[in-house]
């Protein structure tokens, strides 16, 4: 038996979840809200650490680790890891990915799902691939054309996509809520340490992470607020919108 509400996070990297969501995570989980993670992989391309966490080839099972426990800080119970090879998620065939995302939508059926903007944040290529395959794979899920023994068709009511901008450049701004593309921006203040602890659960990604975060002269700053761009969904009544739930039905 599936909750009443679900919000799906379809991201590329172990990281990602905490780099986005583990606020919004957080915050929903206590309004009873189920968060699923998808990560299509496992990251064994990335940094290592300085001083190396693990040597190189143990990086996919310790990043592996540490999604997990990430996932647990943050209160997701269901991650499901696709298991596609690092910087390679463009040369998925497409056919195959399709198929799993759609099953994975149709058997959890959120109401919203939130992946990367068609960008990538950073042009990363899995970042673009993820947001590409994901945006697939919703329309898909509400054709029953589409992978019949997948389950029933299931319409996701919303898309949030990152914003044009990383977020942690635009909580500086003096006018964060003028800039195109910001329609959600949630405090998840009340959940700082939450987000901070599964940042640092990630030892292997310290050195992006640091410098992103907590070199910075003012952490805080840069942590208190998750921002997300609808990509489509219910109209808002304003932007940017204080509730990722806001016109969302049951």
């Amino acid at each position: 038996m599936t909750p009443d509400r679900t919000i799906l996070l379809s991201l590329a990297h172990p990281d990602d979840e905490s780099f986005i969501a583990a606020g919004v995570t957080a915050k929903y989980k206590t309004r009873g809200v189920q968060v699923v993670l998808v990560t299509a992989t496992l990251g064994e391309e990335g940094k290592t650490g300085n001083p190396p966490v693990c040597a190189r080839e143990d990086l996919a099972k310790v990043r592996e680790a540490e999604l997990l426990t990430a996932a647990k800080i943050i209160g997701v119970e269901d991650v499901h890891r696709l298991g596609y090879h690092d910087r390679q998620l463009d040369k998925v065939p497409h056919l195959e990915i399709r198929e799993r995302l759609v099953a994975l939508i149709r058997r959890h059926r959120p109401q919203i799902v939130i992946s990367f903007d068609p960008n990538g944040t950073n042009l990363h290529p899995d970042h673009i691939a993820i947001s590409r395959f994901t945006s697939d794979a919703i329309a898909a899920a509400a054709d029953s054309r589409w992978c019949a023994n997948s389950g029933e068709p299931h319409q996701v009511q919303r898309l949030l996509w990152t914003t044009p901008v990383p977020f942690w450049e635009l909580a500086p701004m003096e006018n964060m809520n003028s800039q195109p593309g910001v329609d959600f921006v949630i405090d998840i203040h009340p959940w700082l340490s939450v987000k901070i602890q599964a940042l640092k659960t990630h030892r292997t990604q310290h050195l992006s992470i640091d410098r992103i975060f907590f070199t910075s002269p003012d952490p805080e700053l840069l942590l208190r607020f998750e921002v997300f761009r609808q990509a489509w969904g219910p109209l808002l009544d304003h932007r940017p919108s204080d509730d990722l739930l806001e016109r969302i039905s049951i």
